[in-house]
């Protein structure tokens, strides 16, 4: 298709894609993953108790990871989503029924923080186990002394 300049002259129609645009877009979608997918994984903040056995992270894709902080706050997530509102302990049963019998999954991640009440975490390993599930804990490695 030929197109006519002010001087009435034919000009030809550029067939090539301009490519910038394209390029900058890219480069701030990058940008954007680059700064929130750190802030996606982060999830509760608890303080895991140490020990000198502990696994590296196995977890599968759709694991159940139970999470409770140090004010015996209840986190329930499947995955690496993590759920930022804590569940009442009176759910918990029902919820946890729900997210095995959906993954199919019959482990269960405990994360517990170092300084949460004893009795929270083996009410809900109590739990845990009576859903029928395999229950791990989660812990970090401690640190050799020289």
């Amino acid at each position: 298709m030929a197109f006519l300049d002010p001087d009435g002259k034919a000009q030809t129609s550029l067939s090539e894609i301009n490519v910038t645009p394209l390029v900058d877009v890219m480069l701030v979608l990058l940008v954007i993953f680059m700064v929130t997918a750190p802030i996606l994984q982060t999830g509760i903040q608890v303080e895991l108790p140490r020990t000198r056995t502990a696994e590296p992270d196995l977890a599968p894709a759709k694991a159940i990871i139970i999470t409770v902080d140090r004010r015996s706050n209840l986190y329930l997530s499947v995955g690496r989503m993590v759920s930022s509102a804590p569940i009442n302990v009176s759910d918990f049963p029902k919820l946890l029924e729900e997210k095995l019998a959906e993954t199919g999954e019959r482990k269960v991640y405990v994360r517990g923080d170092g300084d949460a009440p004893w009795r929270t975490i083996a009410y809900v390993l109590g739990l845990c186990r009576q859903a029928g599930a395999t229950v791990r804990v989660v812990t970090e490695l401690a640190e050799e002394r020289e």
